[in-house]
């Protein structure tokens, strides 16, 4: 199985059908407060209206009141939710049976405990981010990785996207240490905040391509074996 790329921060259709032509497992939309890649209402129901068969459409909150999150499923018909925020168990749990959406819930890493902390989300993706030690209030987007090497106690049997500074000079590395279910991308796809570099994610894509043919497992052997027994 390929190793999927989902592009986040998206704010435009433009940069949304790019991706989606290139490829894209799914389109990040992040709808957080402050936040300098949040997507507009209008551009939102754009994006949705446009791609909604072509791409997972994934809203990316945090810390919102969850009767909010099941009214934006609802409009843009989202088929993802990413959590991002101080989330708990029943609060995904509930997110998922009132949208049918997956849930993907994030945690930024900085040491073993987080890794471990996640695995206590019964949700159908766990994303692994970094922490920022420069601008530790940021929930993402700081185009900063993490040591992969934390992961190599992961025991999780919820399939993983990798995020963290991933762009086209670090997706094979990525792949070849972590074998991921799928890479998320936001700063390392963009020209600026919000904004993405087209020539990049292509690059991206690019790169993602070739580390899944150079480390395709042999014949009959699944490439991701947890994502095939879901």
């Amino acid at each position: 199985m390929a190793t999927r790329v989902k592009i986040c921060g998206l704010t435009n259709l433009e940069d949304a059908e790019a991706a989606a032509a290139m490829g894209a497992w799914a389109l990040g939309m992040i709808f957080a407060e402050g936040s300098p890649r949040r997507c507009a209402p209008e551009q939102a129901l754009r994006i949705a209206a446009a791609l909604q068969r072509r791409a997972e459409l994934c809203g990316v909150f945090v810390n919102e009141p969850l009767d909010n999150v099941v009214s934006t499923a609802r409009d843009l018909g989202l088929t993802m939710l990413q959590f991002h925020g101080d989330e708990g168990p029943s609060y995904c749990s509930e997110a998922r049976r009132r949208t049918g959406a997956k849930v993907i819930r994030a945690r930024q890493v900085s040491g073993p405990g987080d890794v471990r902390d996640v695995e206590r989300y019964h949700v159908d993706f766990h994303l692994l981010d970094a922490r920022s030690k420069r601008r530790p209030r940021l929930r993402g987007g700081t185009g900063e990785t993490f040591d992969w090497e934390l992961l190599r106690s992961r025991r999780s049997q919820v399939p993983l996207i990798l995020s963290g500074g991933i762009d086209a000079s670090n997706a094979g590395a990525a792949i070849a240490a972590v074998r991921p279910f799928a890479l998320d991308s936001a700063s390392g796809t963009e020209g600026s905040p919000g904004h993405k570099d087209h020539a990049r994610m292509a690059a991206l894509f690019s790169a993602v391509r070739e580390a899944d043919q150079a480390f395709a497992p042999p014949a009959g052997e699944p490439a991701h074996p947890v994502a095939e027994a879901r």
